[in-house]
């Protein structure tokens, strides 16, 4: 295809906030070549969808998209977690334009680069380089490694992403400080294991700033909660290790905030699972994390229905939420997944019935718990992020307790002087079954 003065590129992500921070790097190396972006099908050259693949509703979604982009436009590039099954997007869609998996930047621009070339611009290269974020201007994902080592029997991640690969602390640093400096409030650290962070590089030191630093999870952040903004770890797997980051929150380095996957509550299905398999070790960490820092929110995921769960261990589970008094839990029913080891307990399956029962009655314990959790909130004085700004002096914002689009919101009232990445301190006045009130 000859080249052209200007090409314009519509653009499709899917998936978790890792798959969030790919598309940003697509995107900036896009502008970078100057491409631009559009907002929809018609003026766009060609649309590159980046899919997600991780559960059968993933998996749908980002068909679908791939579908009615074709339909849409004609042209499309499939990338991310699902391109790591390129045969089913061929075979499904024969007319795409290439196919690659996640965290394939170089191979996108490849592909866009030999289908829709543009003319040389000798002006491209004097414009200053910005990359493109998807999320508000307040706050940004940071991702500090990409894949995993763990076999977890219902996940296919690490066939997808690969094993555990830690970027350079130096580089992540760097990073954050621009993040910073540009307006950025809240880092979000993200990986699909923010606790292994190093472990593949056996903590080597790395340089940033002319000091040595360990490529490890406690230095990392300690050195993030100097930049000046709120730091949040996301998919902390409970590692030992983790008991060394608590000190941290309860000195208010880094949020007194952790997100981190327990994923069941009964030794037999963790086992099952293979998965760290006492939860009364984690209920004791959790105490002893708690005398540490009182104030740490936790927040956790589940899975309900995997092959073989009893009656008995899902009562566990429900036993365990109690004990534990999380400040949020989410809740998937077990869907099976192709390439996932525990496929071949195909014959110990839940039936659907029960697994949406047991999903629906999980949520309603837990609503209770969150419920009492956020009451205890109500007279207490908060720090809140603003996120935005509504009609009649209304803004919505978040407490450190709360990641974005996740967890819960503080509504204040009477608040027309706020704006989108504020830090405002505010009295709680009222809660209900997922949020915060306030008045400003």
């Amino acid at each position: 295809m000859s080249a052209q003065a200007t090409r314009s590129v519509g653009f499709i992500s899917l998936g978790c906030p890792k798959a969030t921070v790919d598309s940003e790097r697509i995107l900036s190396s896009l502008r970078a070549d100057g491409y631009s972006i559009s907002p929809n099908y018609d003026k766009a050259d060609v649309v590159i969808v980046n899919t997600c693949g991780f559960i059968d509703e993933a998996i749908t979604e980002s068909l679908d998209a791939i579908g009615e982009a074709l339909t849409e436009n004609g042209k499309v590039i499939v990338t991310g977690c699902l391109g790591a099954k390129s045969s089913l997007i061929r075979d499904k869609f024969p007319a795409v334009i290439a196919v690659t998996g996640p965290q394939e930047t170089d191979e996108v621009m490849s592909a866009i680069r030999s289908n829709f070339p543009i003319a040389e611009n000798p002006h491209v290269d004097l414009i200053p380089r910005h990359d493109v974020r998807l999320t508000p201007r307040h706050y940004a994902y940071l991702k500090i490694s990409e894949g995993c080592n763990h076999k977890c029997t219902f996940c296919i991640i690490p066939s997808m992403r690969g094993k555990l690969v830690s970027r350079p602390i130096g580089s992540i640093l760097e990073e954050a400080r621009v993040l910073v400096k540009s307006g950025v409030r809240e880092l979000l650290v993200i990986s699909q294991d923010t606790s292994a962070f190093g472990v593949d590089q056996k903590y080597r030191t790395d340089f940033w700033n002319g000091k040595p630093i360990k490529t490890r999870l406690l230095e990392l952040s300690t050195e993030l909660g100097k930049l000046g903004a709120w730091v949040r770890l996301h998919y902390v797997y409970p590692y030992p290790n983790v008991d060394d980051l608590i000190p941290l929150m309860s000195d208010g380095v880094i949020l007194p905030y952790l997100d981190i996957p327990f994923q069941h509550a009964s030794h037999r299905i963790l086992k099952l699972m293979k998965r760290p398999a006492n939860s009364e070790n984690v209920l004791n960490r959790i105490n002893t994390w708690r005398s540490i820092c009182p104030d740490i929110a936790i927040r956790s995921t589940f899975i309900v229905g995997f092959p073989g769960e009893t009656e008995t261990e899902f009562q566990e589970l429900l036993d365990f939420l109690t004990e534990a008094n999380l400040d949020r839990v989410g809740c998937f029913e077990y869907s099976a997944v192709e390439g996932a080891t525990a496929n071949h307990l195909q014959e110990m399956n839940v039936p659907d019935e029960v697994k949406s029962d047991r999903k629906a009655r999980l949520m309603q314990h837990q609503h209770k718990i969150s419920s009492q959790r956020l009451r205890e909130k109500i007279g207490t004085t908060q720090t809140v992020l603003i996120d935005e700004m509504c009609a009649e002096n209304v803004a919505i914002g978040r407490t450190q307790y709360d990641a974005p689009e996740i967890d819960g919101r503080v509504i204040i009232r009477n608040a027309p002087q706020l704006a989108s990445g504020d830090i405002v301190k505010t009295i709680i006045t009222d809660s209900d079954d997922h949020d915060l009130f306030a008045n400003a």
